[in-house]
């Protein structure tokens, strides 16, 4: 089996059953109780349409994020917002980061945009410079950044972000900033960039419900921006009735008192990541950024297939733009998962 089919994204448990997951990026606390109850006491509204404006759900964002529910927009998880945004800006250029997701690049396919890269290089441990400021011009009209990244899981310091703003007024571009994974950091508001919102309408930030509150299944997203006509136009592009009833529903609760159960997250997941990065340099692996919720590192070829055969399956990066053979990402998962794995790679 080629790497194109069998690493497009994490996750894939469905041509690989019976593994423990490291793939993918979810939270190891699981489902949130209160977004459990909400759709079982839900089920029973499949009947009706769901609302299309999601109303109560942008109200609920809109408390969680500190702004305005009409600068929110929901979306059938963060991807379809972003092939909403490419619809809707039908950018001639973009630059990406290389490696970055790879469905800012599919999204831009659609509209045959032109795809220019600001590679990360290993020397500076993968990490956005300055001098991705000189790659926006004014022929770019999108620039899309991964904060933290993935895979690598660096950060963008605030202040850089604010630079790539001006420099993307200057040229007339949108900075598209993905933001799925911020939630993850010990002290997001360190990185986040809401502030600069209010004085950037070139700024569309886009988060989901997938990794953070462990719900994939349930496709769930949201973007932010002051910027009303590009929230409209993106509208434009969704099909109507997007976001079903029972996702509408799970959001709510799950932005309802989330303090405690994000507080125990990052607890738990800044414990067992420096321990499992502390194991990983024993053995020799070489760890990059790694910020967020997932491990990024380099270490033998083959690892990949050695790990399914043991039934861990871990993401092979080789896929990605600008990354080669030997680079690999794997979850945080729970203390028992965690501790298998870390013992499985001693004994290679």
């Amino acid at each position: 089996m080629g790497i194109n089919k069998r690493q497009i994204h994490g996750g894939d448990i469905y041509q690989n059953p019976h593994v423990t997951d490291f793939s993918v990026n979810s939270n190891p606390l699981g489902i949130p109780e209160a977004v459990l109850q909400a759709v079982r006491m839900n089920v029973e509204n499949m009947v009706h349409y769901p609302d299309v404006w999601c109303t109560e759900l942008r109200k609920a964002i809109g408390d969680f994020e500190k702004t305005e529910m009409e600068h929110i927009l929901c979306g059938n998880g963060a991807a379809e917002l972003f092939f909403a945004a490419v619809l809707a800006v039908k950018p001639g250029r973009a630059l990406l980061t290389a490696p970055a997701f790879s469905e800012y690049e599919r999204a831009l396919q659609v509209v045959d945009a032109e795809v220019e890269y600001y590679r990360l290089q290993k020397e500076n441990e993968f990490q956005v410079g300055k001098n991705i400021l000189d790659q926006i011009t004014p022929q770019t009209d999108m620039v899309f950044l991964c904060n933290p990244n993935n895979p690598t899981g660096q950060v963008i310091d605030r202040m850089l972000i604010q630079e790539i703003l001006e420099k993307c007024r200057e040229c007339k571009a949108i900075l598209l900033l993905d933001e799925c994974f911020l939630d993850f950091l010990e002290e997001p508001e360190q990185y986040e960039s809401k502030e600069f919102m209010k004085d950037y309408p070139e700024l569309l930030v886009i988060k989901a419900f997938t990794k953070i509150f462990c719900m994939p299944g349930i496709r769930l997203g949201y973007a932010i921006s002051t910027n009303r006509k590009l929230l409209e136009q993106m509208k434009k592009m969704l099909q109507p009735w997007n976001v079903s009833v029972l996702a509408q529903e799970a959001g709510k609760a799950a932005l309802q008192n989330p303090e405690e159960y994000l507080k125990q997250t990052r607890a738990y997941i800044g414990l067992q990541k420096r321990w499992m990065i502390k194991e990983l340099e024993m053995m020799e692996y070489r760890v990059y950024g790694s910020h967020a919720n997932y491990i990024f590192f380099s270490g033998e070829t083959g690892l990949y297939d050695r790990a399914l055969e043991a039934g861990f399956l871990i993401r092979d990066c080789q896929n990605y733009e600008g990354l080669m053979e030997g680079y690999y990402r794997i979850a945080v998962r729970t203390q028992e998962e965690n501790e298998r794995l870390i013992v499985w790679l001693k004994e290679l």
